[in-house]
């Protein structure tokens, strides 16, 4: 088995040891628990390990005992606490165990924010550091392959993604099981345990509509229409399952110039693999009439996987006005504007004028097959 190493792990052994409540999240399947599992056995001190499925971990934690804690945690100076967005009032049980023993670290896991970061962000203001741990990331793989094995194994990740479980599957029909499982087993849990949404139906449907629509604009209106529920239930369900980590938001960039666009969103998806299991269309890519959506959702993914971890605090942005001038990405840093436009094999295009006579010292890159490694690494 091919053991891939994951940044966070220096980050997160660096952080041990400094009474902090580290919380990390990710999506279900993305190797959280591998993770702690490394982090456990590369630690010299004793650690206790609680999960937050099991009952015994709310019965003892939901006590707000001091002395309970006290037998719990012995001499350990380590707390992992796995799935902790299940425990009832967990931000005010990470205070008062934080507050109380002052040589210990607490590291909570999550699948979802609906409960880890929203209770915990109040009580431990200052007290709390947040990672996210994303499918893998390129710039981990440079370690185990070459140059050369990135420009081949191109395709496959535009195809299944980056899934760390698919790195040891050799054959196409065990990745594309693997990617139906994920999404049938996996991909609405915490949505149906939170929300109490019944039937998981229209939140696949609605997915594969918004699969449909990677790196256009998305009409709330009109999904809902589709879908047979209101505008507002459509925003209700994104909102869902970009909290589950399966989606994410991009809004439109303006300096309030009249004629941007600024009121419509882009969805993306975390992973290609789990946008083409929902669609079920693995088919290579010279048969393809989405092969720029899957080019746009790849780079996008990979962008804000290197930009978190290098931890360069950028939003990604898209920018179009009325009259369909558009860029694909803008990011702000220090209050310098950098564009950059996706495409697969042209690299030729340039700069809407628009674009370029109210934002002059403004950066612009098209990132294509021939410099993409240099943007995402």
């Amino acid at each position: 088995m091919n053991i891939l190493p994951r940044s966070l792990f220096q980050t997160l052994l660096k952080q041990v040891g400094k009474n902090k409540v580290i919380v990390l999240t990710g999506p279900r399947r993305v190797g959280k628990t591998f993770l702690l599992d490394q982090l456990e056995a590369t630690l010299k001190t004793p650690v206790v390990r609680m999960n937050g499925d099991l009952p015994e971990t709310h019965q003892i934690l939901s006590s707000k005992n001091i002395q309970s804690y006290k037998r719990l945690l012995g001499t350990s100076r380590l707390l992992i606490i796995d799935e902790a967005q299940m425990i009832d009032g967990i931000g005010q049980i990470l205070k008062i165990i934080i507050d109380h023993f002052k040589d210990l670290t607490i590291l909570a896991t999550g699948s979802s924010s609906f409960d880890l970061t929203n209770q915990i962000g109040e009580p431990l203001t200052g007290r709390q550091l947040h990672y996210h741990l994303y499918p893998v990331w390129q710039g981990e793989l440079n370690l185990s392959e070459t140059h050369l094995d990135t420009v081949r194994n191109l395709e496959e990740r535009l195809l299944f993604g980056s899934y760390p479980e698919l790195i040891n599957l050799e054959t196409e029909a065990e990745k594309r099981k693997y990617l139906h499982e994920l999404v049938a087993s996996y991909l609405f849990k915490d949505i149906l345990i939170y929300d109490q949404i019944r039937n998981s139906n229209k939140l696949s449907e609605l997915l594969q509509l918004i699969a449909f629509q990677v790196g256009k604009e998305v009409s709330l209106l009109e999904i809902g229409r589709q879908l047979s529920i209101s505008k507002d239930t459509v925003a209700k369900y994104l909102d869902l399952l970009s909290k589950v980590f399966v989606i994410y938001r991009v809004g439109g960039y303006s300096s309030n110039l009249r004629k941007e666009v600024v009121k419509t969103s882009k969805w993306y998806f975390v992973d290609n693999g789990i946008r083409n299991a929902l669609i079920n269309n693995f088919s290579p890519l010279a048969g393809r009439n989405d092969l720029g959506a899957l080019w746009e959702n790849y780079l996008m993914a990979e962008r804000i996987k290197r930009n978190a971890y290098s931890e360069n605090n950028v939003i990604p942005y898209f920018w179009r006005t009325y009259d369909q001038q558009e860029i694909d990405l803008i990011e702000m840093k220090d209050g310098k504007l950098s564009a950059f436009e996706f495409k697969w094999r042209d690299s030729k295009a340039k700069p809407p004028v628009f674009f370029t006579k109210s934002y002059p010292s403004a950066s612009f890159q098209v990132v294509n097959r021939e410099n993409y490694f240099d943007f995402i690494d």
